[in-house]
C-alpha cells in the first residue's frame, strides 16, 4: 500500500540529547532554523509528535507566518496542516495547546485508550474537530501510516519526536528522510532523552544529501539506502527504483524492444552494478542482463540483493537463451522491485513475477512509478502501455 513521505525532524546536542533534565525545554535551534522548521512545516500536510513529546513539551505545532498561511490557503490547502499524535494508553491531557490550536487533529491510538480518550471529553473540548482513530489492541505504524496516506489524504509527513517515535519509524524502515540539527553545546545527563534508542535499525550507510550551516547550527539531511526484505516496500527501494527508471531514460529507442533500466543492491544499501536496454551497442540486451553481468557471479551479497528493473523482467525472450526473470534466479537474488507490469506488446502474457514468484522470490510492484517507468516507451503508442487487465 501507498504511504507518506515520512521526514523526521529533531534537533541535538553534540552528544547525541533532544533536552536536558531541566524544568523549561532546552532551546537547541537557533531563530533562522526555527524559522526552516516554520517553512517545512508549511510545506507538508500533517505534523505529528508522539504522546511524550506531547506530555514534555506541551507544543502547539503550528505555521506562525502569517505569508507561509496565506501561501497554504490559496494553494487550496488548510491554513494548518494537521496535527497528529499517537498513544496507546490514551492518557493525554484535554487542556493540552495542542488540541486548541490550529486545524484539524487526529489521534491515533488502541481500542481502550480510544475508550479513554472519549471519556475525558477530549474532541468536545478541542477547538476544533479531532478524529479519535482506534488501531486494535495494539499500535501498529504501517496501519496508521496507511490510513493518514489513504483516508486522510496525506502525501508529506513532518515527524517532530519524540526519540521513541524517531527510533520506532527507522527501525521499521518507514522514514524516508532524516533532517537532523546539530547544535553546538554538550548536555552530558544521562538521564536527559536521547534522540535514537537500541535496538536493530537497517544495515550500511546512509545517505548525506544537503549539509548546510544556520547561524550557529548545522543540517544535515540523510536518506536511507538499504533495500526493505521481503513482500513490504521501504522507502529505500522507492530511491532505487527511481534510479532504474531514469536509467530507462538512457536507452536507445526501440520499435521492437521496451527501454528499461536496473539496479543491483546489496542489502546494506551498496549499489553492485546498474545497466540499461540496449547498452554498449548490444541491440537485444535487456537491462537486467546488463547489470547482472557487471556483478561477480559469486559475489557473496548477491543472495541478499535486490533487483530493481523499471518493467517487470521478461519471462521469456527469443534474442536470448535464458529470460531476465531466469537470469535473476540463476544469479541466486530472490528479491526484485518493479514499477510497471510488462504488457502483451512483444510476448503474449509475459508473466515474470508468476516465474520469480514461483521460485520463491519475493516481486515488489510500485505502481507510483508506473508513470516515469513508462515515459520512455511512449513512442511505442498507447495501446502498447497498458498492462494486461488480468495483472491489475
Amino acid at each position: 500500500m501507498p504511504l507518506p513521505y515520512v521526514l523526521l525532524s529533531a534537533a541535538v546536542s553534540l552528544d547525541g540529547y533532544l533536552d536536558d533534565t531541566g524544568p523549561d525545554r532546552l532551546l537547541l535551534s537557533s531563530p533562522a532554523d526555527f524559522d526552516r522548521v516554520d517553512e517545512v512545516r508549511a510545506s507538508v500536510d500533517a505534523i505529528l509528535v508522539g504522546a511524550g513529546t506531547l506530555r514534555a513539551d506541551n507544543p502547539r505545532l503550528l505555521v506562525n507566518s502569517p505569508e507561509r498561511r496565506a501561501a497554504r490557503v490559496a494553494a487550496g490547502q488548510p491554513e494548518y496542516p494537521l496535527k497528529v499524535t499517537v498513544s496507546a494508553s490514551g492518557e493525554l491531557d484535554p487542556d493540552a495547546r495542542f488540541w486548541h490550536t490550529g486545524g484539524e487533529k487526529i489521534v491515533y491510538t488502541t481500542d481502550k485508550g480510544a475508550q479513554r480518550l472519549r471519556e475525558a471529553g477530549v474532541a468536545a473540548r478541542a477547538a476544533h474537530a479531532v478524529d479519535i482513530v482506534a488501531l486494535g489492541d495494539v499500535l501498529d505504524w504501517r496501519l496508521l501510516l496507511e490510513h493518514l496516506h489513504d483516508v486522510r489524504g496525506v502525501r508529506r509527513l513532518m515527524v517532530e519526536g519524540g526519540g521513541t517515535v524517531h527510533t520506532q519509524l527507522l527501525q521499521r524502515q518507514l522514514a524516508d528522510e532524516v533532517q537532523l540539527v546539530l547544535a553546538p553545546l554538550f548536555v552530558g545527563d544521562p538521564r536527559a532523552p536521547r534522540l535514537f534508542g537500541p535496538g536493530a535499525y537497517q544495515g550500511g550507510r546512509l545517505r548525506l544529501v544537503e549539509t548546510r550551516a544556520i547561524g550557529d547550527v548545522v543540517l544535515m539531511r540523510y536518506e536511507p539506502t538499504a533495500p526493505g526484505t521481503g513482500a513490504e516496500a521501504a522507502p529505500a527501494d522507492r530511491h532505487w527504483l527511481r534510479i532504474a527508471c531514469e536509467l530507462a531514460a538512457q536507452c536507445p529507442p526501440s520499435r521492437t524492444a521496451f527501454s528499461v533500466g536496473a539496479v543491483v543492491v546489496a542489502a546494506d544499501g551498496t549499489e553492485l552494478a546498474r545497466g540499461h536496454s540496449r547498452e554498449g551497442g548490444d541491440p537485444v540486451v535487456h537491462a537486467e542482463e546488463a547489470a547482472l553481468a557487471k556483478v561477480d557471479p559469486v559475489d557473496p551479497r548477491l543472495p541478499d540483493a535486490t533487483v530493481y528493473s523499471s518493467l517487470e523482467p521478461c519471462a521469456r525472450r527469443a534474442s536470448r537463451p535464458r529470460p531476465c526473470a531466469r537470469l535473476i534466479l540463476d544469479a541466486g537474488v530472490r528479491r526484485v522491485v518493479t514499477a510497471w507490469r510488462e504488457p502483451d506488446t512483444f510476448v503474449e502474457a509475459a508473466n515474470g513475477a508468476a516465474v520469480l514468484l514461483g521460485a520463491g522470490a519475493d516481486v515488489v510492484v510500485l505502481p507510483e512509478f508506473e508513470g516515469p517507468a513508462q515515459e520512455p516507451n511512449r513512442h511505442l503508442g498507447g495501446e502498447a502501455l497498458t498492462r494486461a487487465e488480468e495483472r491489475r
